[in-house]
């Protein structure tokens, strides 16, 4: 008998366990969390991703639980803009919108369109082995023995780690704190995601719900060590960013190091196959690292509809998502170390000011296409 395991219940396992249910496969996610619980504060669905959302009828569910945002804005310190994304007209060309959404609800979302014994929480994988099936070996002490493998485990993903035994993470030398506060945003911002680049470090802030709003704070690691606090190191930027700072409770702020993944070679063997950030990990300067984990899912759903055999389809896979994934991976960091120069920010401002939005476009458009 085929049995089909799924190493992760993050948004790329859940959304690769709805598009196996709707290619009639049985699996079993296995996830090393106790529950699936509200982790990373917001996060925002590109139009690639919710396309993907539309064809397995989750995207209204998706729209109505988070917030629609038509454009994008990069702006100074001050709340100058010098750089507008429109995203109407992409809308209407692929009939969906990004949307800003709590990590937790859209998790939510994907979970309860699934059956409930098709997730196992609180089974972190120890040891994977290859015999003649998958030996999974959980830390809760149940071996699983399984014919196919997803591991949709993330950065640091164990599969990736024991099966190919490669992969580099690279810091970015950046830390990012992550705040959700109940906040009433000036309305100009209701449907806009808002990103300011100062000197080394950057602000973000975007609406995910009715009462709340969603924040990010960047900076270079090395240049703010000695300051004492997040508002602190925020104090040249709008009163806004303040405001939103300190409104913000400490339990719901979180901080991680940025980094991501070099390339890797192979992102299958015999049986076994990565998505996501198992196999192609980026950093978060274009909002496309769950995104790319989302197009993975939905190109091995429509290798699917033509092939049952597993191996051809993971080559297949691997030969349609490179191309797009190692631009995105490339672009995120080029872009990560332009908007946190410490000097020059003027002109740089000016030089991206000087990129016709059409050309904005076409990035967008670039993004948000999907491969097949």
């Amino acid at each position: 008998m085929n049995t089909i395991s799924i190493i992760g219940a993050g948004i790329g396992g859940l959304t690769l366990g709805n598009v196996l249910k709707q290619n009639g496969y049985d699996f079993t996610i296995y996830e090393s969390a106790p529950e699936i619980k509200p982790v990373g504060a917001g996060i925002m669905m590109a139009v690639n991703a919710m396309q993907v959302f539309d064809k397995l009828g989750l995207k209204e569910k998706i729209e109505n639980a988070g917030n629609k945002i038509h454009r994008i804005i990069l702006s100074n310190e001050s709340l100058k803009p010098f750089s507008k994304t429109e995203i109407l007209e992409l809308e209407q060309q692929y009939n969906s919108c990004n949307v800003a959404i709590h990590r937790a609800e859209l998790q939510r979302i994907l979970a309860e369109n699934l059956n409930t014994d098709s997730i196992q929480l609180n089974h972190s994988l120890g040891k994977i082995e290859k015999k003649e099936n998958y030996i999974l070996d959980f830390e809760n002490g149940n071996q699983i023995e399984s014919t196919t493998v997803f591991g949709a485990d993330g950065i640091k993903s164990p599969v990736r780690n024991q099966i190919f035994k490669t992969g580099t993470i690279r810091n970015a030398g950046q830390k990012c704190w992550r705040g959700l506060v109940d906040f009433e945003l000036p309305e100009e911002h209701h449907h806009e995601a808002f990103e300011m680049w100062g000197k080394g470090k950057r602000f973000g802030f975007i609406k995910i719900s009715e009462k709340k709003v969603y924040w990010y704070a960047c900076i270079n690691e090395k240049s703010f060590s000695r300051y004492s606090g997040i508002a602190d190191i925020f104090r040249d930027f709008d009163h806004l960013v303040l405001k939103l700072i300190e409104a913000t409770p400490e339990k719901n702020i979180i901080c991680n190091e940025i980094s991501d993944l070099t390339p890797i070679p192979l992102w299958y063997a015999e049986n076994l196959c990565l998505i996501g950030d198992a196999a192609h990990a980026t950093t978060p300067n274009m909002g496309q690292g769950a995104c790319q984990a989302i197009e993975d899912a939905y190109v091995i759903g429509r290798l699917l509809e033509k092939s049952r055999d597993f191996n051809a389809i993971f080559e297949e896979f691997q030969k349609i998502r490179r191309k797009k994934v190692d631009y995105i991976v490339n672009t995120s960091r080029s872009i990560g170390k332009i908007s946190q120069w410490e000097y020059g920010n003027s002109l740089r401002n000016f030089m991206m000011s000087l990129i016709p939005e059409n050309i904005n476009q076409k990035m967008a458009k670039k993004i948000i296409e999907l491969d097949i």
